[in-house]
């Protein structure tokens, strides 16, 4: 792959990526965390678009990381914080167990609508997050985690914010290696 000269964000622009971070700079604190999270979540699918099988390559093997891995662990992470800890439901993983913890990465492999089936899931798992969120009465609503101890939707909101971002960097560098693809 030839060296890139210039702006990064030069290389990864057009009318998809212009909304995402167009949200006002001030506000309450529930408007300005949800924005800040939908933008992480806006650019995890920019950085996967255009791609449908492609999202099963590794980074450098022996790794299991991919952008399908990502979708799934987010989907697992969104359900977690929201639909186990924050609602209290009975909700089992999705992609991995307990003999099999990190299945939402090692089992990302190619097979029939694999693709699909994970970004379902991360969609189903954001629209819930999302309308609890609406829904709830403030950002003090707080629930017991065995992890964390006590959390408010205030923390999950951070953290999940902190999630997105920290993955979005892995999928910067995992659409790279896939088409060349750059920006922010």
């Amino acid at each position: 792959m030839p060296a890139v000269t210039g702006r990064r964000a030069q290389f990864f622009g057009g009318a998809e990526t212009e909304g995402r971070f167009a949200a006002p700079a001030t506000g309450d604190e529930r408007t300005l965390l949800t924005d800040v999270l939908a933008a992480q979540r806006a650019t995890l699918e920019l950085k996967c678009a255009g791609l449908d099988e492609e999202l099963f390559l590794r980074s450098v093997e022996p790794s299991t990381l991919s952008l399908l891995g990502l979708v799934r662990h987010l989907a697992e992470v969104e359900r977690r914080w929201f639909r186990r800890v924050l609602a209290g439901q009975e909700a089992p993983a999705l992609f991995s167990s307990e003999a099999d913890p990190d299945g939402d990465f090692d089992g990302a492999v190619p097979g029939p609508g694999a693709v699909a089936a994970a970004w379902e899931a991360w969609r189903d798992e954001v629209a819930f997050a999302e309308s609890f969120t609406a829904a709830a009465p403030d950002l003090d609503v707080e629930a017991e985690d065995g992890w964390r101890g006590k959390v408010s939707l205030r923390w999950v909101l951070i953290h999940m914010i902190e999630e997105y971002a920290r993955h979005n960097g892995h999928a910067d560098l995992l659409r790279e290696r896939i088409d060349g693809a750059i920006g922010v």
